[in-house]
């Protein structure tokens, strides 16, 4: 492997001289920096990150901390982070808690020193939980999070604004008997999700009781709340599903029952993964900009870096009405309908 005392014999420097030329310090002429750079390419020197650490103290790094890796949300999420973080030279070191906050704790234990910061997604996390599990100096972005701190900048999007909008558009499309397929009782987007549920429920269908069957954002759950929902002496006329992954699996299992979507029963989702518009039919839902979630996220994380002593922010991103042909109601409703 060719060190940087490779570059400098070669080059007719020092080792110094090498390193100021390589990053840009200065202390060096034009013609020192031009040809350390040609030796260092010609030789396909590439400098060691572990010891350019130790003297930055920057890994130019950034950890992401996600509830799971598997599913089109989180890949887009992931996605939009990673984009972001190229474009300013930044590496990305990616973990999951979907076990637990056993899992979660070790792994942001692990990220220690190995990223300059850390954007977290997990339903395991609150405060306490972050302070007996980070170094205060650490810039840290939590992404749907109920943390409410002044130590800990917050990113959030509108899921009771989103749910509440799609519950009213559906009621509105002739839908009063709405039942709604929740997601994992920890999880704070699905917890806001269903309060949306419900405030819209009441405000808009307040003589419907409400119906509600348990969900865990996966597609067998949906399936399974399928099933459940279709087993019910009533029939409901439509099913919110509290994400896309669970409307997906619902979606098969009235396909598989034989109704007919939206003529015999209505659907929805919420996220607006790609696979949604390629459904049949295609999948009404909420659309979460999820790769655009990720990119801002990054970039308010590299704010923070750049200005460690700012203020903590707490941003929430707007969601939209997506109305395809799950829900049998025109596009023209959901303007009436929304928020």
């Amino acid at each position: 492997m060719v060190t940087i005392k490779d570059v400098a014999r070669e080059a007719g420097v020092s080792v110094a001289s090498v390193s100021r030329a390589l990053n840009g310090h200065g202390g060096v002429t034009a013609d020192t920096v031009e040809r350390v750079r040609e030796v260092a390419e010609r030789l396909r020197y590439v400098p060691h990150m572990a010891a350019r650490s130790l003297i930055t103290r920057r890994t130019h790094t950034i950890g992401a901390l996600l509830p799971d890796l598997y599913g089109e949300f989180f890949s887009e999420l992931i996605r939009g982070v990673d984009l972001a973080a190229r474009a300013r030279g930044l590496h990305l070191l990616v973990s999951s808690s979907h076990d637990g906050v056993a899992d979660a704790a070790a792994a942001m234990r692990a990220m220690q020193g190995r990223v300059d910061g850390m954007l977290i997604l997990s339903p395991w996390v609150d405060a306490a939980f972050l302070h007996a599990n980070l170094p205060p100096s650490l810039p840290v972005l939590l992404l749907n999070s109920a943390v409410h701190d002044a130590g800990y900048s917050v990113l959030n999007i509108d899921n009771f604004g989103g749910a509440h909008a799609m519950t009213r558009h559906l009621v509105g499309a002739g839908h009063a008997d709405v039942a709604f397929i929740a997601g994992p009782a920890a999880n704070y987007d699905a917890q806001q999700r269903e309060l949306g549920y419900r405030a819209a429920m009441a405000e808009f269908a307040p003589r419907t009781a409400l119906n509600i069957v348990p969900g865990e954002f996966t597609e067998e759950s949906g399936y399974q709340a399928g099933r459940a929902l279709l087993a019910q002496p009533r029939r409901p006329r439509a099913v919110f599903a509290a994400n896309d992954m669970m409307a997906v699996g619902c979606l098969y299992a009235f396909k598989e029952a034989g109704l007919r979507v939206p003529e015999d029963i209505a659907l929805a989702g919420f996220d607006d993964i790609p696979i949604a518009r390629y459904l049949t039919p295609p999948l009404s839902t909420v659309r979460v900009r999820i790769a655009e979630l990720g990119r801002d996220a990054l970039e308010r994380l590299a704010t923070l870096l750049e200005t460690p002593d700012g203020p903590a922010a707490m941003e929430t991103l707007d969601c939209e009405l997506v109305v395809r042909e799950t829900c049998g109601a025109s596009s023209a409703a959901a303007s009436s309908g929304g928020r």
